[in-house]
């Protein structure tokens, strides 16, 4: 059985910062009108928020405290290591300091039954999507749909790709890291660069409604390090899905990681958050 994309608990870390200053202020701004909306019909119930593939538990630490009132997430991903840490790291308190408290669960979140979403107040989820195939997404939706509630999805990769100073082989790599990115998986396609398209096609043919705002990493002397690890990972994908671009990889990794080290490398790595509502 081929084995699922995962990201490792360091990754996770390093790209933490980079997440939360790129997610959509407007979106976070319509989410909080609707936890605020809905405190007002029900000013003694606890938001439950579920956070679908947390991972280390960053969107959660990103949210919690911007939402007013107490608050309960589930936080949900099929990796125990990394639902250890996200119970480890969880937020304290809300926008107004009344509670927040957390439970994980270990699941597929592509293989959801409707019933696990139920009651939620809200559903999130972050850097996913893009490792789903078609099949995985539906599953999802599907799930997402079920619950009547928001859904707030952030930062899934477009596959655009902007480094200052240009070189002449970046468009080849981006070219052949995308391909990459929509390689097979036990007989199915990952999405990759597609899904959040597809998945703002799956969401409205479900009836609800779908806003969906840019969401770029900007990364520049700042976040040199996380520019070195990100260039790494997509040029290795990239080597991995056409060999012969290695031939040409050591200089082109030398000149770029040496530019990112003195502080000389920006890179925008263009995602998008999705906003689905009901109607």
């Amino acid at each position: 059985m081929t084995q699922p994309v995962r990201a490792s608990a360091d990754w996770l870390s390093l790209r933490e910062r980079a997440d939360a200053a790129a997610r959509s202020p407007l979106l976070l701004d319509a989410v909080r009108a609707h936890v605020t909306g809905r405190r007002a019909a029900s000013e003694h119930e606890v938001a439950r928020i579920h956070d679908l593939g947390c991972g280390t538990g960053s969107m959660a630490r990103w949210l919690a405290g911007r939402l007013p009132g107490p608050q309960h997430w589930v936080m949900v991903d099929r990796d125990a290591e990394l639902l250890a840490l996200a119970d480890e790291n969880r937020p304290q308190a809300a926008s107004d300091g009344a509670r927040v408290t957390v439970e994980t669960r270990r699941r597929d979140i592509t293989r959801l039954p409707p019933q696990q979403l139920e009651g939620a107040w809200l559903v999130t989820a972050s850097a996913v999507l893009d490792m789903m195939t078609a099949d995985e997404l539906d599953g999802l939706v599907a799930a997402c749909a079920a619950a009547g509630c928001p859904v707030l999805v952030a930062l899934t990769v477009t596959g655009g790709v902007d480094l200052t100073p240009a070189d002449p082989l970046d468009e080849r790599v981006r070219e052949t890291f995308n391909a990459h990115q929509r390689r097979d998986r036990g007989g199915r396609r990952l999405l990759g660069p597609d899904a959040a398209r597809a998945a703002s096609v799956a969401l409205s043919g479900r009836g609800l409604e779908v806003l969906a705002r840019p969401s770029p990493w900007r990364l520049g002397p700042d976040e040199r390090a996380l520019a070195a690890a990100w260039f790494t990972g997509w040029l290795g994908a990239a080597c991995e899905q056409d060999p012969a671009l290695s031939e040409k990889a050591g200089p082109y990794a030398a000149r770029r990681l040496a530019q990112a080290a003195a502080g000389q490398l920006w890179v925008t790595v263009h995602h998008e958050d999705l906003l689905a509502r009901p109607s």
